[in-house]
């Protein structure tokens, strides 16, 4: 049997972990002076309510490593092939403590996402229609969609990408003077601007017409966002119509990840069309 364990970078909520028959791993992050398990110890209004209202911004670490130890280890000696997904190595030393920890056991496999939120679900969902055949057989179809797994996403004030060390203080202070919207993006791992648009309804024509040309509507397309929706309605009215049915429930980002792209971020992750 196949196990799957997938770290709260994917912002998979505890509610959803049975639907995808897989195991979460919180990661942790402190707002003051104290700790909390992403996704477990905090509701998504707790959370904002100490980002906006106490004005605390998080700092995140690594997870319980003894605990997913305890727990991973209980599944190989039961003869278990374990898979462990982790948010991408670039901007967490997540997957190498794990791999670390597990150098030794040839049962489990750690793979770095090089991403993080929905490209993380689609991960998972890729494994599990392939759940019954062998484990090198599943490595190889992930190993084939990650580079195809696209996301792009507009965080409406740049203060947080620029607290959380994602933005020089120039690019911070340019992008706010000019309202400069960057599109954010995943390259090899790394967060990176994908595009700069003058305004928020530029840099929304500019994700809809790239999620129109190029997704791949066999897959799903995951709509996110932090806080509340409003302008992640407002860029889907933009998109094909055709594309809806392919699109998920809207995913409100955990708090982990929300906490670098700040209230009313949002976005579109989904699975490039093969060239």
């Amino acid at each position: 049997m196949i196990k799957i364990f997938v770290d709260t970078g994917s912002s998979i909520k505890q509610e959803e972990k049975n639907n995808y028959d897989i195991e979460l791993i919180p990661l942790l992050y402190r707002m003051g002076e104290e700790e909390y398990q992403d996704g477990i110890d905090l509701t998504i209004d707790e959370f904002y309510n100490k980002l906006i209202g106490e004005k605390l911004f998080p700092k995140t670490s690594l997870p319980e490593l003894e605990k997913l130890k305890e727990q991973v280890t209980k599944c190989t000696d039961e003869g278990d092939d374990v898979i462990i997904i982790t948010i991408s190595s670039k901007i967490s030393g997540t997957n190498n403590a794990i791999k670390l920890m597990f150098e030794d056991n040839d049962k489990v496999h750690v793979i770095d996402s090089m991403l993080a939120v929905g490209g993380m679900r689609l991960i998972v969902e890729e494994i599990n229609k392939y759940r019954d055949q062998s484990i090198q057989t599943i490595l190889e179809k992930v190993d084939a969609l990650i580079p195809r797994i696209r996301v792009l996403a507009i965080p409406e004030t740049l203060d947080y990408l620029f607290k959380g060390g994602r933005l020089s203080k120039l690019e911070w202070l340019v992008g706010s003077l000019l309202n400069i919207k960057p599109i954010i993006t995943f390259v090899d791992g790394n967060v990176k601007v994908d595009a700069k648009k003058i305004g928020l309804a530029n840099s929304m024509k500019y994700i809809a017409g790239e999620l129109n040309r190029e997704a791949d509507p066999s897959y799903h397309i995951i709509p996110s966002y932090t806080y509340k929706d409003n302008n992640l309605k407002k860029l889907i009215a933009l998109t094909n119509k055709s594309l809806y049915r392919s699109m998920t429930e809207f995913d409100n980002l955990d708090p982990v990840i929300a906490c670098h792209w700040g209230p009313n971020a949002f976005g579109f992750i989904y699975v490039k069309k093969e060239n």
